[in-house]
């Protein structure tokens, strides 16, 4: 085997590992909503069995920060992994072969982000993720001052700066939306 055909050996297994990643870091990332829908039951139910527990409304923001930010760190791994394997892999391996159609090689990380539709899917994933993430920890901040007419001074400036949190938390979503097409 020459030193050329061990270098493309190695960029393969490069590849295997990265979307062995990559695969890990979707189910991982996919499953935080099934928690976080999991836990915000948990915490309603509890909240709204008896009035001396609308306090624990303002568990749900930071379930929100911390599953959110979470959330979005994967995602942006996942897009990351893509981005590298796009445009310095397919360079490298196309470097080592004699291989010349850029657009073929591994083809489905080009293919995948293509289609007609991919716009809006990743848009309708961002209000998704906008709606689970953000909005749901607002709507519980909301409902806490609705309930709770008159909180101490330390609670309200928590509320605060739950609410601050959450809208930092909104604005990393739109960023890291990845809503480009191709490669």
């Amino acid at each position: 085997m020459s030193d050329k055909d061990k270098i493309l050996e190695i960029f393969l297994k490069e590849y295997d590992k990265l979307k062995s990643e990559q695969a890990q870091r979707i189910g991982f990332r996919d499953n935080l909503l099934y928690v976080t829908l999991g836990l915000f039951g948990t915490v309603v139910s509890f909240a709204v069995s008896n009035p001396s527990n609308y306090y624990a409304l303002l568990v749900i923001p930071w379930i929100c920060l911390i599953l959110g930010w979470t959330y979005v760190v994967n995602d942006e791994k996942i897009s990351a992994i893509g981005r590298y394997i796009r445009h310095k892999l397919v360079d490298k391996v196309k470097e080592h072969t004699s291989y010349t159609e850029l657009e073929t090689l591994f083809g489905w990380e080009i293919a995948h982000r293509s289609d007609k539709h991919r716009k809006r899917r990743k848009i309708e994933q961002l209000i998704i993720d906008e709606i689970t993430f953000v909005v749901s920890g607002i709507v519980a901040l909301s409902t806490f001052w609705l309930l709770v007419p008159q909180p101490t001074l330390g609670v309200t400036i928590l509320t605060w700066i739950e609410l601050l949190l959450l809208i930092v938390l909104g604005v990393e979503i739109f960023i890291y939306a990845d809503l480009a097409k191709g490669r």
